[in-house]
């Protein structure tokens, strides 16, 4: 059972000193007739010294406030205990009988690289990241990696600091010794080996030169093929795929392309993505045998309009998922000697529930649908004539479905809000299905908590599903801390994940939320598009209305409701915080967009226009003007308690976006509740972070947060 909070009226506001002041420079750019005033445009030159001073002293103020938060060592002290406590396997790759996959020991700081042969054979080590950078004030982390056909070689990338730059290694499996392969300019690859197990395709961004804009540092990357052998460092390898590299072929603008291979087919599958996501793809076929350089017979077989988001070859045949004319999808299948998409048999026509997911083994398919918070698993025939929900030990998210299509079986990776991780062997012979024990219950797994699916009703009566985790027996008297999560981009769902640290929150009596807004999947495509561009203002409305809900409902009030959002999630949150501030007690904003006006001039931004537009245009700038927090902070209004948290490294969300926004609102606020700046300086985006400085991150949120609350065990001693 939690104890309910403890509150102090006069808690939250006791004064710190004043944070570092930054000075206002206005800068004035006109789009398509309307003046908009950017008062801290230079803080987007983040290697000046002025700039890197505010940074720091930031960074500085905010970790004095929150050490003088008595509660916080013990807090940081049971996520720890809560989060490293179990071990954890993921990202399996199966070939033949050996499988390669990530390891979290107990207490580790970064996953490391396996393998082992057969289910139940021993592991072993391949890399290890906590090696290297010992001793730097830096760490690197392992980004990707891709075994060989015959499981005998693995190309893996490696970057430092969170900076997801990776450099493209390989590794002998038997022998653990690394070729002298070192390729950089390879973040995002996705590696496909041709079958002779000597050679690979990948993904390789230009050399930048003294003027290549930042804009162009992560975009029409090109893929290339590499022979082992030859110059180790990549720079003879020839292009053979992507913008510019065949004349006369059209390939779209867009961050990545890559290659699909199957061990049995004499097709390779070129794709081109905007931006590396699992929205719809430009597809091309070749022969195999021709893909050499810039005369590859490249077929250009579907574009965007066309809805293909997952695909996979087997043999002769693409098997593929299509948004087009179906919001939730419909399985479809073409013979790539003949390939016709538009035309193409449907094996799984749309339905009630949303396809999200697919893969093959020797003898079927496996298609994932989700409805509502659980997802199932389908076994489908190849011609589409046999479909079937397998029988899986318990109900939850299906995370993940584990295939070599030369083989019969599958692991499938099950887990749910209140149910850990478990890994499960499908075999298709006896129709039966088996937990592993690989991946084992995780100690934090209680009997006491409890999930619920709701519905919120936003502004113009839409129901937004609403989960809400909690300890049973929770009184609705309004007491209890409560945490609202949303992100709400790209066609994402948030799905139900077990998360051994958010019990440390929910122990203390409060409440984990998670708000399903539009501009995710989790209604289709349909939802998606709701939430995009210029109706992007929905994915705010939506989840201040999932806000709403939790205080009529009875669980909190405004003033212990947190609104949590990062990365695009923080177009959400910014939101709230701007247009609704009198909803949210706390804002959490981590790594978030706040600029979108601004967004497209750093690496990440050209990709991201498929997404939210462009200000080149004047419905895209319209769109990124409204969704853009930074430029809807007005003076003199009580704004709620907010922490700003950003990477120095990172490649995703610009460091200046958070910087400025902080700027913004520090100036702004006539509440008097803090705005902090969190800076970390060997971290990125969160991706490749160590396991201590995630944890970190949350004990420091959510101490900030109960302090602000009015948890009488955070509220800073009084200064001299």
């Amino acid at each position: 059972m939690g104890l309910v909070l403890s509150m102090v009226l006069c808690g939250s506001s006791q004064a710190l000193d004043n944070p570092p002041v930054a000075p206002v420079r206005p800068v004035t750019d006109r789009y398509f007739g309307t003046d908009v005033v950017d008062n801290y445009r230079y803080m987007e030159t983040l290697t000046d010294p002025e700039v890197q001073g505010y940074m720091h002293s930031q960074a500085d103020y905010t970790r004095a406030a929150l050490e003088r938060l008595p509660g916080r060592s013990a807090l940081l002290k049971r996520i720890h205990a809560l989060s490293s406590a179990d071990l954890r396997r993921g990202r399996f790759v199966r070939r033949g009988a050996r499988y390669f996959y990530l390891v979290s020991e107990p207490g580790a700081q970064l996953p490391k690289l396996y393998y082992r042969d057969g289910l139940s054979g021993d592991d072993h080590l391949l890399v290890n990241p906590e090696t290297l950078g010992a001793g730097s004030g830096t760490h690197f982390s392992l980004d990707f990696y891709t075994p060989s056909w015959d499981g005998r070689l693995v190309a893996y990338g490696l970057s430092q600091g969170g900076s997801e730059q990776s450099v493209l290694h390989v590794l002998e499996v038997d022998s653990g010794r690394d070729l002298p392969e070192a390729i950089d300019r390879t973040s995002n690859s996705t590696v496909a080996w041709r079958p002779d197990n000597r050679s690979f395709f990948y993904l390789r961004y230009a050399k930048p030169g003294p003027d290549t804009p930042r804009s162009a540092l992560l975009y029409n990357a090109r893929t290339y093929l590499h022979t082992l052998g030859t110059l180790a460092s990549g720079d003879a390898d020839a292009a053979v795929f992507g913008r510019g590299v065949k004349p006369g072929l059209d390939v779209p603008e867009g961050q990545v392309t890559y290659i699909v291979l199957a061990a049995d087919s004499r097709h390779a599958l070129a794709v081109a993505n905007h931006n590396a996501d699992s929205n719809p793809s430009t597809l091309y076929v070749a022969p195999l045998g021709e893909v050499r350089g810039s005369a590859t017979p490249w077929q250009k077989i579907a574009d965007v309009s066309d809805g293909v988001t997952q695909f996979i070859v087997r043999g002769d045949t693409l098997y593929f998922l299509s948004q087009k004319d179906a919001p939730h999808f419909r399985l479809l299948a073409t013979a790539l000697a003949r390939p016709d998409v538009a035309h193409a048999r449907v094996l799984v026509p749309e339905g009630d529930a949303v396809l999200t997911g697919l893969a093959a083994d020797r003898d079927g398919l496996y298609v994932r649908e989700r409805e509502g918070a659980l997802s199932h698993l389908l076994r489908v025939a190849f011609d589409g004539s046999k479909s079937r929900e397998l029988n899986l030990p318990f109900e939850g998210s299906v995370a993940a479905t584990v295939t070599d299509a030369r083989e019969s079986g599958a692991l499938v990776g099950l887990q749910g809000w209140t149910r850990s991780p478990r890994l499960v062997a499908y075999d298709p012979a006896s129709d039966s299905a088996r937990e592993t024990g690989l991946l084992p219950a995780s100690q934090a797994e209680r009997a006491d908590l409890e999930s619920r699916e709701v519905f919120a009703v936003g502004y113009d009566g839409t129901r937004i599903p609403l989960s809400l985790i909690y300890l049973k027996g929770l009184k609705l008297d309004h007491s209890h801390p409560t945490i609202l999560q949303g992100y709400g981009s790209y066609g994402l769902s948030l799905e139900p994940v077990f998360s051994p640290a958010r019990i440390a929150w929910i122990e203390r009596g409060g409440v984990f939320a998670v708000a399903h807004v539009r501009g995710g999947g989790e209604n289709g495509e349909a939802w998606h598009l709701a939430g995009q561009k210029l109706t992007k203002l929905n994915t705010v409305f939506d989840f201040i209305a999932c806000g709403r809900y939790l205080v009529d409902a009875g669980y909190t009030t405004s003033k212990l409701l947190a609104g949590s959002g990062g990365s695009a999630g923080g177009i959400t949150v910014g939101g709230a915080l701007t247009l609704k501030p009198d909803a949210f007690g706390v804002i959490l904003d981590n790594v978030g967009v706040s600029d979108g006006l601004r967004m497209e001039t750093e690496p990440n931004g050209p990709p991201n226009v498929s997404e939210f537009g462009s200000v080149s245009t004047p419905e895209g700038f319209h769109g990124l003007y409204a969704m853009s927090a930074y430029l809807h902070v007005q003076d003199g209004v009580s704004y709620p308690a907010v922490m700003f948290t950003t990477g120095a490294n990172d490649p995703r969300v610009a460091p200046w976006q958070m910087l400025k926004m902080t700027a913004r609102v520090q100036a702004a606020s006539a509440s008097g509740r803090p705005a902090l700046l969190r800076v970390d300086f060997d971290a990125g985006h969160g991706i490749g972070s160590r396991a201590s400085q995630s944890e970190a991150l949350l004990a420091d949120e959510w101490s900030f947060a109960l302090w602000q609350m009015g948890d009488a065990a955070f509220q800073p001693a009084p200064g001299p």
